[in-house]
């Protein structure tokens, strides 16, 4: 049960990093990039802040749920919101648009983190 506790102690800072981070660019966004960026890539960087911190907040959750392994789940949800997020931002940011044909697997990895958390909850309720 240690190294559980021990994801559950990574999920709750992982959750805690991103929120930090995803207001720090959500500020970052809104101030020093609305002059920069064209409305549509200003937008595209908000989705990456809006789905960022949306995760944390679930991350953090997670890491407080007891009775269930929550690694596989955390990391797909981690990775996935870095992938999404992170190929969101550098798109607003240098415009590449092939970038777009990655945020969709950030998607999927945060769905399937998510679907797991469901299913692992229904079928492995906590006590």
């Amino acid at each position: 049960m240690q190294s559980n506790n021990s994801s559950r102690r990574i999920l709750r800072l992982s959750g805690a990093l991103l929120a930090f981070t995803g207001i720090a660019l959500g500020a970052f966004g809104a101030h020093a990039l609305r002059s920069v960026l064209a409305p549509p890539l200003l937008e595209v960087w908000h989705t990456g802040v809006e789905y960022q911190l949306w995760n944390a907040v679930g991350l953090i959750g997670l890491g407080g749920w007891t009775g269930m392994d929550v690694r596989g789940p955390g990391q797909l949800i981690g990775g996935g919101v870095l992938v999404f997020s992170g190929s969101l931002y550098l798109l607003a940011l240098t415009g590449a648009s092939w970038l777009g044909a990655i945020t969709p697997l950030g998607g999927l990895a945060m769905l399937t983190g998510w679907a797991w958390v469901a299913w692992r909850g229904i079928r492995f309720p906590s006590p």
